[in-house]
């Protein structure tokens, strides 16, 4: 059996062990994506950057590395999916790789524009109530008044439910301290990531267990 199926296995197990204690709810799921920083040195046996890293701008700084996009459950905030990509791929286009069959309910930030038009979210033929963020700059573009104020206490509210997607993220980065890669190539960062959420759910769990 190959390590990256190893890990997923194990990442199942935990996941049907934490449903049976009733955690994983599915009736709602948060997308997001974290990037994780990859060496951009030369200074190697093959003299050369990872071929499967590329460099992608966020704001104002240019990153290199390789991006975790996640599916996570809206109320256990329990990580449910997990796809691994190069850092430039955009997040939205991994959207439908990171739902399952039962949510009826998705929120994301304002990276996911459109996204419920897109021809791979058509397909499936699913009624979803799309929480997606508005842009910071349509809102400000606003005249000032009871509509834009409605849209502004809309928009906190989901940014609310939203804020959820960052606590496996805050556990894989801080408690874990995965900030950079450590191998070469997706597969092995995908059999790593695996493994890592699987002890961040189970880090959720505990806590939920205990509140």
């Amino acid at each position: 059996m190959k390590r990256t199926t190893c890990a997923r296995v194990s990442f199942s197990a935990i996941n049907a062990d934490l449903t049976a204690r009733g955690l994983l709810l599915r009736e709602g799921t948060l997308v997001d994506a974290t990037l994780i920083a990859a060496p951009p040195s030369t200074k190697n046996k093959e003299k050369k950057r990872d071929p499967e890293m590329h460099q992608t701008k966020k704001g104002n700084q240019w990153y290199f590395g390789m991006k975790a996009h996640i599916g996570a459950d809206r109320d256990s905030k329990l990580v449910h999916t997990i796809v691994v990509t190069a850092a430039n791929v955009a997040d939205l286009t991994q959207t439908a790789q990171l739902l399952h069959v039962e949510e009826t309910q998705v929120h994301a930030d304002a990276g996911y524009p459109g996204v419920e038009k897109r021809a791979e979210i058509v397909s499936l033929e699913r009624t979803i109530d799309w929480q997606i963020a508005r842009k910071h700059g349509q809102i400000k573009a606003m005249a000032e008044g009871a509509e834009k104020a409605a849209l502004k206490a809309s928009e906190q509210v989901k940014a609310g439910v939203r804020a959820f997607v960052e606590h496996p993220f805050h556990i894989l980065k801080n408690l874990f301290r995965h900030r950079k890669v450590r191998y070469r190539g997706l597969v092995k960062h995908g059999h790593q990531l695996y493994t890592l959420f699987g002890l961040a759910n189970v880090v959720i769990g505990a806590r939920q267990a205990r509140a």
